[in-house]
């Protein structure tokens, strides 16, 4: 009886130790790059900045292509590609109102996808390595003061959006505070691109000049506070 039962020990060690390897923290980050690259090479291929010379195909129309269009942004910003172009596509396809919406809503969306993926797959392997003052001090800051601290990086553009979700998704921020701080936080900054994608046409309308005025703005007050805390920093 007992060498009968000997030769399943063997599968069921390598079962075992594969499982371990599967589930291991840098599997699950390997797996996050994978599928990053994967993303960022479908988006090449695929070229979504096309929207603003080619349109919204015409089949697609009204709500349902509101829908879509946030569904596809939200996929495209886990994707890293860069918001502005998104923004103004949106206005220049739906207009103010609607083309804002759906931007605020694939923020959102992409957001959650980027920080449940960070979070899942990256976290438990790359925790371990903030062992750097800033990488300390900024987990310490998102772990604690998550709303707060993310509302302000949404609200000054001067950290990269897909950056951000990953690194929020290493922290230990919760995800109502995350979403929440997004939503809110990308209104402003996303309106702005909107509105001058939805006004693109007329150069000079006060429509247009606002917005790009905004759109100036917040980037220099984002310059200013991040040479400010740098200077904090090396002190």
């Amino acid at each position: 009886m007992l060498r009968s039962a000997a030769p399943s020990a063997g599968p069921t060690g390598f079962a075992a130790r594969s499982s371990r390897a599967l589930l291991s923290p840098w599997f699950r980050l390997g797996l996050l790059v994978v599928l990053l690259a994967g993303a960022a090479a479908t988006v090449v291929a695929v070229r979504p900045e096309r929207l603003l010379a080619d349109g919204w195909p015409p089949q697609l129309s009204g709500g349902a292509a509101v829908v879509l269009f946030a569904v596809a942004y939200g996929l495209c910003t886990a994707a890293f590609v860069p918001r502005p172009i998104l923004n103004i596509a949106a206005g220049a396809l739906f207009g103010s109102p609607f083309g804002t919406a759906a931007a605020v809503a694939g923020t959102v969306l992409g957001s959650g996808l980027a920080f449940g993926l960070g979070r899942l797959l990256g976290q438990d392997a790359l925790r371990p390595l903030l062992r750097g003052r800033w990488l300390t001090a900024a987990d310490r800051q998102l772990s604690r003061h998550g709303f707060r601290s993310m509302l302000a990086i949404r609200l000054f553009p001067g950290v990269p959006f897909a950056a951000a979700n990953y690194c929020a998704a290493v922290s230990r921020m919760g995800w109502a505070p995350f979403l929440l701080a997004t939503g809110i936080g990308s209104v402003p900054n996303t309106a702005a691109y909107v509105i001058a994608g939805s006004h693109a046409s007329t150069p000079t309308s006060p429509a247009f000049l606002a917005a790009m005025a905004f759109i100036g703005v917040t980037g220099l007050a984002a310059v200013v506070v991040a040479w400010r805390k740098r200077g904090r920093t090396r002190a």
